[in-house]
């Protein structure tokens, strides 16, 4: 009884924020809108999975299309992945940089992209890093994008071959770090070390969130684990995050443990492991003042449990403390904080959401 008691009580507490928000639907028909980015408080750049980049106004909900990107591969978990607007971007003509799996004659792997949007137009597009991870699956392409000062840092997952994930000879599994040119950084950790030299940490399986938070200047990750052990993580420079030796997570056959240990020496521990799993998407820190209640807190999209699940930071631990939108039934996508700061999600049924407070 006491355990049932202590279950409810988890329920009712996880539920607590739902009451006092409501998702108001801006716009809908995208074919899974991947990535939302706002370039302006009225306009924002929608990636869907096939390849089409679109602008929405977000007063009308009105969208232009403006660009197909060549050569993506959208089975599978595939396709134009995330969007992000450079730091100190001209506002008239913004420069995006974009992530999508990339068809080449050996098979499929991530690429990083930049355009610039003038005139209500896409142009420009460029490859500016194409990983070397390639394989013939459809899985685990990460991958999301954040700037830290003048890098640009973005996720990939370690491609469906669990081995990629401690090989620093496969940009498979890591987290890259870059000059906004797409040139290598000096001071990457693996620049003068054996490894890939764009490799800021590794050990990683599916990271599908990616976030910087200037407030405390530290770098978050959320990711897949296997069935079982969806990881947020602190991510520090040449880290080791220990997939697939270190996992929390169940082979999706039977009650196996995925790799040697939950925690080994040299390798970092999650600061939030999310057993069941809840299949998390992107992730924000909100810092804004629209909502009292989540200002401070991790914001994470859940496409298994269909849901914003809202973390609480308090002396360095991380504690899950509500669980938003589950009444809508939608799996959330991407998470994205406006110029304005106010709250907006995807669908992978093709819809746009604000967040308001009843």
């Amino acid at each position: 009884m006491k355990a049932i008691a202590a279950l409810l009580l988890a329920c009712i507490s996880l539920s607590a924020y739902s009451s006092q928000y409501n998702a108001i639907e801006i716009a809908n028909n995208f074919q899974i809108p991947w990535g939302v980015e706002f370039v302006n408080e009225k306009q924002a750049i929608v990636n869907e999975k096939n390849g089409t980049v679109s602008l929405l106004d977000i007063t009308s909900g009105n969208k232009q299309i403006l660009f197909k990107v060549p050569d993506v591969d959208s089975h599978g978990q595939g396709g134009l992945l995330d969007v992000a607007l450079a730091p100190n971007s001209d506002v008239k003509h913004p420069i995006l940089f974009f992530t999508y799996s990339k068809s080449t004659p050996k098979g499929t792997t991530v690429a990083l992209a930049t355009a610039k949007l003038q005139n209500n137009k896409l142009e420009g597009w460029k490859d500016v890093f194409v990983a070397d991870a390639i394989t013939s699956t459809g899985r685990h392409f990460g991958s999301r994008i954040t700037f830290v000062d003048d890098k640009v840092y973005f996720s990939i997952g370690d491609r469906g071959v669990r081995d990629n994930g401690q090989d620093l000879q496969t940009h498979a599994g890591s987290i890259i770090r870059l000059n906004l040119d797409g040139s290598i950084p000096a001071d990457n950790p693996f620049k003068t070390n054996k490894g890939k030299p764009e490799i800021w940490s590794y050990g990683h399986r599916n990271p599908q969130g990616l976030f910087y938070d200037k407030s405390t200047k530290q770098l978050w990750s959320i990711e897949h684990g296997p069935r079982g052990g969806d990881e947020i993580n602190l991510i520090k420079k040449g880290a080791n995050y220990g997939w697939a030796k270190v996992s929390h997570g169940k082979e999706y056959w039977g009650p196996i443990a995925v790799g040697e240990a939950t925690s080994l020496p040299k390798m970092k521990d999650p600061k939030l492991v999310y057993i069941p799993s809840i299949a998390p998407s992107n992730m924000v820190i909100y810092r804004g003042n629209h909502y009292p209640s989540l200002k401070g807190k991790i914001l994470a999209g859940a496409l298994k449990l269909a849901h914003i699940n809202v973390v609480t930071i308090k002396d360095g631990k991380l504690t899950e403390s509500s669980r938003l939108m589950g009444e809508l039934g939608e799996r959330i996508r991407d998470i994205t904080i406006s110029p304005d700061g106010y709250l907006y999600f995807s669908t992978d049924s093709g819809k746009i959401f604000k967040l308001e407070e009843k």
